[in-house]
């Protein structure tokens, strides 16, 4: 098989971003255009210096709690190293506190199969097969022992690799939904409390072999369970480099069957933005993304009601590097939300349903801040 990190043919324009669709790219890659199979959650890069990988899980929690996990190979401003292999689980509790704790181990302390996702850093463990995937995390006084199952079949948009550039400076972001939504039975310990409940619950897979900030300027991401309805949807730009290229990926399942995956048939854009105080960002209250297909329309529209994670990456680096990304006008920031999300069908200019929800979403701004309307 050949390896993901081949270099696809020669493109025509310096600035493509493209998502590989051709036949040629399924072969090279040694994927199937419909059928996901369980090496793809596995590790699928070297940790080489510039390449990065990680694994990603979210929850819905009944009660109202909502937890994230993440198993990386490197910190994501730091893939200049070899293997710096660290977990981070933010815990957002019903009785308002919001709980962000990184753990970082030598590389020995790393391993993950090529065959299928079964990652180990330190004494954690995430593994699953497509279907039914175990999580297991520890640290400091926090910590959780999550079992999903999914109830969407994995799904990537296309081959689910994008290139930026061209010939021999193409470069790669891939990514892969392995659970769009599964069914969740999570057990969290803060100290000495422990809490057993269910929820609805999401896995991607994501890998690249270039720092990110060379590649994307920003992105929106989000999912949601809205009613009989799943979403995915996100929305990337690129960087100067590769013209601002715009990028919308959009999948819509109900009751378990993807009934919507065509983002050229799906417009993004966003209202009420402003700078976020912590990071400098702008930020927008509202995301919205639009589908049409003849007289058939589906609005999603997310609405921001708090922002529970604020992250400044180069708060973690020596003085020397924030001063020079200062002077830069650099300061790549994440940002995490809660809110709402609302779905609407249209049928012509006819309401035919509308459904609301409560949503987690995200916002990874890179490059320098833009006017909302470039």
């Amino acid at each position: 098989m050949t390896k993901p990190t081949d270099q696809p043919r020669p493109t025509d324009h310096p600035r493509v971003v493209r998502i590989a669709d051709r036949p040629d790219d399924y072969r090279r890659l040694g994927i199937d255009p419909v059928e996901i199979r369980p090496f793809e959650d596995g590790q699928r890069i070297e940790p080489a210096p510039g390449a990065y990988e990680w694994w990603y899980f979210d929850a819905h929690l009944d009660g109202g709690a909502k937890l994230v996990v993440v198993f990386y190979t490197k910190p994501l401003m730091a893939p200049g190293v070899v293997l710096a292999p660290m977990i981070t689980i933010n815990l957002d509790l019903p009785d308002g506190r919001s709980i962000v704790k990184t753990l970082h181990v030598p590389p020995n302390a790393f391993s993950a199969s090529r065959d299928g996702c079964d990652v180990r850093i330190g004494d954690n463990r995430f593994t699953g097969d497509l279907h039914r995937y175990r999580i297991t995390a520890s640290i400091e006084e926090v910590s959780v022992d999550i079992e999903m199952v999914g109830e969407i079949q994995p799904w990537r948009p296309k081959s689910g690799h994008i290139y930026f550039g061209a010939e021999r400076g193409e470069h790669l972001f891939a990514w892969l939904p392995s659970v769009p939504q599964g069914h969740v039975t999570a057990t969290y310990r803060v100290g000495a409390q422990e809490q057993r409940t269910t929820g609805i619950g999401y896995h991607d897979h994501n890998w690249g072999d270039v720092q990110m900030p060379q590649l994307m300027h920003n992105w929106y991401w989000g999912r949601a369970k809205v009613g009989p309805y799943t979403v995915i949807a996100s929305h990337i730009t690129a960087t100067e480099d590769y013209g601002f290229k715009p990028l919308t990926i959009f999948l819509l399942a109900k009751d378990g069957r993807i009934v919507v995956d065509d983002a050229a048939k799906v417009s993004f854009s966003t209202d009420d933005v402003g700078t976020d105080a912590v990071t400098g960002k702008p930020v927008a209250d509202i995301t919205r993304y639009e589908y049409r297909d003849g007289e058939e329309r589906i609005v999603v529209t997310f609405r921001r009601e708090k922002t529970v994670l604020q992250r400044r990456f180069t708060d973690l680096a020596p003085w020397w590097k924030r001063l020079a990304a200062t002077l830069a006008g650099i300061n790549p920031a994440y940002l995490r939300f809660t809110g709402h999300v609302t779905l609407q069908r249209f049928a012509g200019a006819e309401t035919v349903e509308r459904i609301e929800q409560e949503a987690l979403w995200e916002l990874m701004y890179f490059g320098r801040p833009r006017p909302p309307a470039a």
